[in-house]
């Protein structure tokens, strides 16, 4: 789940990071008037997406008038699919140096990342790409945490100007930003040295991780709701997770390594994947509503089913979607390929309830469901 920069920067404060002063408004007149109180300021769309600034939804202000005119001209506009209908007026700075600052979940060291560079207000790609030097990367084991004097050691190389023990400081506290509430991502950018030496964070990005949303109900209550099409509303009620696409092969798989891995083949063999269906190994009892959500889309021209059974047998699964199958009698093409444990019970199955013959290679079966996918499209 993201978070607008409005409702993460309460986080930031609750830790000590400094933040400018800011208001939320809804319309002009209300900017006009938060930029009275607030004097020389920001005008920032409140979207949960990044690269607002290139968009041209933040603009600066010097003036009530010309806060007026920003909230106008940012208000409604479209940034990465979501339309502006929040500001953030926010107070000026003066600002002499900008960092880079993030924690976020890292899947080669299987825990927390920090990183921290010099060269903030830029994409952390472009930095990692251009300026690899000034990019401090420090694993957290997320046990023990992190301690200021670690982080310190860690930024010591880089040229900070005597505020190396300031910046530790911040740190320690992002991390317990990232720590304390469930996060999956927390990052300043840019993080801002001030004319007067203050470290003040002059944007934040919180992104809560999808499975702590139960333990933090309060806080989740902040966040922005995912734009849902009908079927993914309608697959969260299974407990499913569904995302809707713009192709025609159906996909449905264990897990959502193989479900991934699946859509990267369908579309390395010229195809387009449908959908995105995590069903794990309860294709047994969820077989009917996760067939029913594929189905739904009307432009799925042809089915794959790719299942992987370790601890989860395939031919449970398979019976689960054989059942289903006989129960909602679809017409469209449908492809197996079946590894793992249960297999030769469940390519049985298949053969004898539906006539037709799992592949052997998971390549042939994306193959020929691409194939039926592209002449029904004909």
């Amino acid at each position: 789940m993201n978070f607008e920069e409005h409702a993460a920067k309460p986080l930031l404060a609750a830790v000590g990071i400094a933040v400018p002063e800011g208001e939320v408004v809804e319309d002009a007149a209300a900017a006009a008037a938060a930029a009275g109180r607030i004097g020389p300021c920001v005008v920032k769309a409140q979207v949960p997406t990044g690269k607002r600034g290139k968009a041209g939804g933040i603009k600066p202000a010097a003036t009530a008038d010309e806060a007026r005119a920003a909230a106008d001209a940012i208000l409604g506009m479209e940034i990465a699919g979501h339309r502006v209908e929040r500001l953030l007026v926010e107070g000026q700075a003066d600002i002499a140096d900008e960092y880079y600052a993030a924690v976020m979940n890292d899947p080669a060291s299987k825990g927390p990342l920090l990183l921290f560079s010099t060269e903030g207000g830029m994409d952390i790609e472009e930095v990692a790409a251009d300026h690899p030097d000034k990019l401090v990367r420090l694993p957290i084991d997320v046990r023990v945490g992190v301690a200021n004097d670690e982080i310190e050691k860690a930024i010591s190389g880089l040229d900070l100007g005597g505020r190396a023990g300031d910046v530790a400081g911040v740190l320690a506290r992002l991390y317990r930003v990232y720590a304390e509430n469930d996060a999956e991502l927390v990052e300043i950018n840019p993080l801002a040295v001030t004319d007067g030496g203050e470290l003040v964070a002059l944007d934040c990005k919180f992104t809560l991780e999808d499975s702590g949303a139960a333990r933090r109900e309060e806080l989740a209550r902040s966040g922005s709701p995912e734009d849902l099409t009908g079927l993914e509303a309608k697959a969260r009620q299974y407990g499913l997770r569904f995302i809707e696409l713009d192709g025609n092969v159906g996909i449905l798989a264990n897990g959502a390594g193989l479900t991934m891995t699946t859509m990267d083949v369908v579309s390395f063999y010229g195809g387009r994947p449908a959908n995105f269906l995590e069903i794990g190994g309860e294709a047994y009892t969820l077989g009917k509503p996760a067939l029913e959500l594929v189905l739904a889309n009307p432009d799925v021209k042809s089915l794959l089913v790719n299942f992987c059974g370790a601890f989860a047998r395939t031919d449970v699964m398979t019976e689960g979607i054989l059942n289903a199958w006989e129960e909602l009698k679809p017409t469209l093409p449908v492809f197996f390929t079946i590894h793992g444990t249960g297999e030769d019970e469940a390519v049985q199955m298949v053969i004898d309830r539906l006539g037709i013959t799992p592949f052997d290679l998971m390549d042939d079966a994306v193959k020929a469901a691409v194939k039926a996918a592209g002449e029904a499209g004909r």
